[in-house]
């Protein structure tokens, strides 16, 4: 994802506990007692909506069976994200709608869809993550400036998307108080419309307001949560721009935007619109995170 000016950088999670690893099928995963990462990927194919239902139900059956039912942030990284599958289906809508499937059929519904990102990728197939836990207690938030992803109108694909704007995480053992704030990729976008076509500045500046709408002491209470942040208390955020020549214009409203505590990678990759120019996700620590 990286391209000259963009940033090359491994992610790692880490965790007090030695954790135990396995595999099956498609995915890899780790936990340790309270917390489970689950990968899988799908290799490039003709039409995705099937086999990423399958995977997906595969995912969400291991995540019970282990005893970790409580799922709190996703990524999905689709290659040609914007291209077409092979009944001219767009490569995201053919995820999204085995994705919204493979959701249906997993507990309640909406009340389990987690903050999430689904970004394009250089790479070829779908690939995805997710963080899960066993005694902590995830509160999934929406964004009053927003339209829920997952009540998107069909003009945008025969299902609509499955996540949430942000979740707070509780963990286990903690008396109330904030927990750590996962913030969804979030785009420039006004109710379910794309604002500000062609214009990267103005984009970014929209994806900034809306983040900060987000996690706002206004917006957290409507979800029934306590406290409230500013951008400058966001962490581990992940811009992701859709051209190489825009980079400059982003990074110079992301600088004054974030705290100078603020780590901010950059990446070079299509965005699951194709009137979509910038993304950004991010993390507000809680008080049990630690480096």
């Amino acid at each position: 994802m990286a391209s000259p000016g963009f940033d090359s950088f491994r992610e790692v999670w880490t965790t007090g506990t030695e954790p135990l690893t396995g595999a099956r099928g498609n995915l890899a995963f780790a936990h340790d007692g309270e917390y489970l990462f689950i990968s899988g990927a799908i290799p490039p194919l003709p039409v995705y909506r099937k086999t990423v239902r399958e995977v997906y139900e595969a995912a969400f059956a291991l995540v019970g069976e282990l005893g970790y039912p409580h799922i709190f942030r996703m990524w999905n990284f689709v290659g040609d994200i914007i291209g077409p599958n092979a009944e001219g289906l767009e490569i995201y809508q053919d995820f999204v709608a085995g994705r919204a499937e493979a959701f249906a059929s997993y507990g309640d519904g909406t009340g389990h869809m987690p903050a999430a990102t689904g970004i394009g990728t250089r790479g070829e197939g779908i690939s995805f993550t997710l963080l899960a836990c066993r005694e902590g207690r995830p509160r999934h938030v929406e964004n009053q400036r927003q339209t829920p992803a997952y009540h998107y109108p069909e003009q945008y694909g025969p299902k609509p998307p499955s996540f949430a704007r942000a979740t707070r995480l509780h963990p286990a053992g903690a008396d109330g108080g904030d927990g750590a704030l996962f913030v969804s990729g979030t785009a420039s976008i006004l109710g379910h419309e794309t604002v500000h076509r062609g214009d990267v500045g103005a984009q970014t500046d929209v994806v900034l307001e809306n983040i900060a709408e987000l996690i706002s002491g206004p917006n957290l209470a409507a979800a029934g949560l306590d406290g409230g942040h500013e951008l400058k208390d966001l962490r581990l955020v992940k811009v992701y721009v859709r051209h190489e020549a825009d980079l400059p214009v982003v990074r110079e409203r992301c600088r004054s935007a974030f705290g100078p505590d603020t780590e901010v990678m950059y990446m070079n990759v299509a965005v699951c619109r194709d009137d979509l120019l910038v993304e950004i996700e991010g993390l507000v620590p809680g008080p049990e995170w630690t480096r």
